[in-house]
């Protein structure tokens, strides 16, 4: 059998040295939402992937922003953790508009760190490969299905099933096949 010497190249580079990915979430998560972020890493891991992010990797040494477009730059894809770091319940939604919404204690409010959404609109910007998670009940930006063209999937936070693990495999399979294509070509 005959290989391509510039394919096995690309196999031994690939074991050899770590894909750098920007990985947006929040530095201060909660236990629960630590876990999950833990998880997470570890399918980078197991795809041979290393996670890029402002703050735990990299530290800026101008302004953050630019700092974010540097890194990212950098990066073969991006993943947008968007956990809850707000809990409002009380106020309202798009005041003495149509659309008004009342937020109560039945009918709580979950937003996330404003970085997830300007982290991904740069990794948008430069057609990185996208992934986004978000935890339960956090909407709005970028976390609304159809904001981009990638499905908004949702993080296990409380409790993982072994279901979770599966469907993340494939999650994170398809979405690294692009991260791999963008990065080689």
């Amino acid at each position: 059998m005959k290989l391509k010497s510039g394919f096995i190249t690309v196999i031994l580079i690939s074991h050899i040295m770590k894909i750098p990915v920007f990985v947006s979430s929040s530095t201060v998560l909660s236990q629960n939402q630590e876990k999950s972020r833990e998880k997470l890493l570890e399918l980078l891991d197991k795809f041979n992937l290393e996670p890029r992010a402002l703050g735990r990797s990299d530290y800026p040494t101008e302004y953050p922003l630019r700092e974010v477009y540097v890194i990212a730059k950098h990066c073969a894809g991006g993943i947008i953790l968007g956990f809850e770091q707000i809990r409002a319940t009380c106020g309202l939604i798009k005041p003495s508009t149509p659309d008004e919404k009342q937020i109560s204690e039945i009918s709580p409010v979950s937003i996330p760190t404003p970085w997830n959404h300007l982290e991904a609109g740069i990794i948008f910007g430069l057609h990185l490969p996208l992934l986004i998670f978000r935890q339960e009940g956090v909407f709005g930006g970028v976390f609304d299905n159809g904001v981009t063209d990638v499905f908004v999937h949702t993080i296990p936070v409380e409790t993982w099933m072994p279901s979770d693990e599966v469907s993340l495999n494939a999650i994170f399979l398809k979405w690294h096949a692009k991260v791999i294509a963008h990065y080689y070509m």
